[in-house]
């Protein structure tokens, strides 16, 4: 196994050199699995040693991190100016990688999980790791993205968040019916542009949020999302449609689902922390 020393200082020696740096960092099978936990939510000291070094002698330095859960990046985050989560992208990941970093493609990938600041944001910080074969589950519904919300806590990177090398304006939000029975189906409605100067994907995302429930409810509620493919300047129209299946909770004293007659909030983003656009609908008995 090469000196890890001597590889920091190769790098270096390389970086020095080079107009732009890209580190390929991350986690492997022996770090993250089913059958194991993580020891900590941060890289390995040996690769944050790297990124501070690197990017010290390196003010183009790329971070691309190859992982399946959420990486803690407080330690060298404020160091580099960019970051491509790549997650474990398969045998054409390269390919696609070099597609993205030397503008070809835009990037348009969105994060299926909430990336904290710290250990003490994560949901599970007061209970983890459990005792012996038992784990408290204590955030209830309340899990990723819905505990943030209701804790009013801010990820380092919100669920269902990613950027683009294009930009992208929502409008004409429509509901329709805008009063609905449990029976009928309702229609969303909206136009989404791309409004940059590259052609590339938006991926459109859908939130519902019970204005009064009787039971505690998330604050919001992924309930669908649209992934466009937009030419520089190209508008589409987005169609979602809803059941009460959609707007129901379960309630464990009944144990049954249940629709509840009454305002719901329709909002519309590009994450679950950029909404964009927001509108009510009623639903009666």
């Amino acid at each position: 196994m090469p000196n890890q020393a001597d590889v920091q200082k190769d790098a270096v020696d390389l970086a020095k050199k080079c107009d732009v740096s890209v580190l390929c960092m991350g986690l492997n099978a022996e770090m993250e699995g089913e059958a194991l936990d993580r020891e900590s939510l941060s890289l390995p000291d040996d690769q944050i040693e790297l990124i501070k070094a690197v990017s010290k002698v390196s003010k183009k330095c790329i971070v691309v991190l190859n992982n399946a859960t959420p990486v803690i990046m407080n330690e060298w985050i404020d160091n580099v100016p960019a970051i491509v989560e790549a997650l474990y992208p398969g045998q054409e990941g390269g390919r696609a990688l070099a597609d993205i970093l030397f503008g070809d493609v835009s990037p348009s990938g969105r994060l299926p999980l909430t990336f904290i600041k710290n250990w003490n944001d994560s949901p599970v910080a007061a209970t983890y790791p459990g005792e012996k074969a038992f784990a408290n589950y204590s955030e209830g519904i309340f899990v990723g993205y819905r505990y943030f919300d209701k804790n009013e806590i801010e990820p380092l990177f919100p669920f269902g968040y990613g950027l683009s090398y294009t930009s992208f304006s929502y409008s004409n939000l429509k509901i329709s019916p805008g009063k609905i029975t449990k029976n009928d189906t309702i229609y969303i409605q909206l136009q989404v542009k791309n409004s940059g100067a590259m052609d590339g994907d938006e991926v459109v995302q859908l939130y519902i949020r019970d204005v009064e429930a009787s039971k505690e409810r998330e604050v919001k509620a992924l309930k669908g999302f649209q992934r466009l493919t937009l030419k520089s300047g190209e508008s589409k129209n987005v169609l979602f449609k809803l059941d009460k299946n959609a707007l129901s909770f379960y309630n464990i004293q009944e144990k049954k689902w249940v629709a509840e007659p009454g305002e719901f909030e329709v909002m519309i983003g590009s994450s679950s922390r950029d909404i964009r656009l927001k509108d009510l609908f009623i639903m009666t008995e």
